[in-house]
This record gives structure tokens, C-alpha cells and sequence, in this order.
């Protein structure tokens, strides 16, 4: 049985166009979803999927309409595959009920494996770049150097509470502690 799925991102927008194609092209039930393709959790996509059986196929009228990224459309993909139900984009002349389609789909899966590895690499480099030029990775500390000579005297000559030290510098103990204790300065 074909199930098919139209998303469009607004309100404004229409679903017409993407349902006259999945009827025309014999799907039983169609779900149809106005909500952004960004949005994590899509309930009708979710319950389109949920209707599914094995030996059906889950039909949309273009990818974009499926996923969020080529990396979620892959995951939403091998999901249907492992649970033996086919995937038909219409626009894209994708059919994974063909020997064709599958191998495009694994192609793309490919492709976005390869994509996150050469990400994965491009953000090492930067980080080792920006620290053989000294840069501080991470977050801004919260304290400056002045405030943490002003803490550390505050503690040790005048006695006074961490808590006290927090509440002048407008921060938390956590963040005091911790200044004091990474800082270089003695």
C-alpha cells in the first residue's frame, strides 16, 4: 500500500499541488503537515511513519518535503529499510522498491557519511590551529584577571566567604572556586 506524506512550512502556503501528485500516483492515505521542515518533532510525519507496515511504501512529493538535513533524511530512510517498507520521491525519480533506487539511496547515505567526516576533520584543524596560535578555546571565563586578584586577597587576607566574594563579583561560588584554583596567579 502507498501512504503518502505533504508538508508545506506556513500556514499560508498549500498542500494542493503535493496531494493531487501522491493521489495520482495511488497512494490510499495521504498525511498532510504545515509546520517547518527545521522543527524537531513533526507529528503528523510521525504518525505517517507509525501506519506504515512492511511492503508498504511512504511517498512524498520531493525530498526537501521528508527531511530536515540530507543526514536526517538518510536516518528516516535506513529506519523504512530496516522495517522492509519502500520510499518513493516523485519529483526526485527516487523508488527504493528498485534495485536503482536502493542504490541511490545508499550513494546519498554515502555521501552524507562522507560529508560529516570531512566536517568532522575541517573543525579539528581549526581547533588546532587556533590553539598553536595561543587562542583560548572554549567559553569566555567569566572573571577577569583583576577580579581574581581582588577574590584571592578578599580570602585570604580579609577572611571573607566565598559566598560574600560570589555575591560582590555577581557570579556563583562554583565560578570563584574555580577562577581561583585555574588561575596562574599566586
Amino acid at each position: 500500500m502507498k501512504i503518502g506524506y505533504a508538508r508545506v512550512s506556513t500556514e499560508d502556503q498549500h498542500l494542493d499541488l503535493q496531494c493531487h501528485a501522491l493521489e495520482q500516483d495511488g497512494c490510499v492515505n495521504i498525511f498532510e503537515e504545515k509546520i517547518t521542515g527545521t522543527t524537531q518533532s513533526r507529528p503528523v510525519l510521525n504518525a505517517a511513519l507509525a501506519s506504515l507496515n512492511a511492503g508498504d511504501t511512504l511517498v512524498v512529493w520531493k525530498l526537501d518535503r521528508l527531511g530536515r538535513s540530507l543526514q536526517h533524511l538518510i536516518e528516516i530512510l535506513q529506519a523504512l529499510e530496516n522495517r522492509s517498507i519502500g520510499f518513493r520521491s516523485i519529483s526526485d525519480c527516487i523508488d527504493t522498491t528498485s534495485a536503482g533506487g536502493r542504490l541511490l539511496f545508499h550513494i546519498l547515505g554515502a555521501l552524507a557519511e562522507f560529508e560529516s567526516s570531512l566536517i568532522s576533520e575541517r573543525t579539528k584543524a581549526g581547533l588546532q590551529a587556533a590553539k598553536r596560535s595561543g587562542k583560548r578555546l572554549g567559553r569566555p571565563r567569566r572573571l577577569n584577571e583583576t577580579q581574581i586578584i581582588n577574590a584571592r586577597m578578599l580570602l585570604h587576607e580579609k577572611n571573607i566567604s566565598l559566598q560574600i566574594i560570589a555575591t560582590k563579583l555577581q557570579c556563583s561560588e562554583a565560578t570563584v572556586w574555580r577562577a581561583l584554583h585555574a588561575s596562574k596567579i599566586t
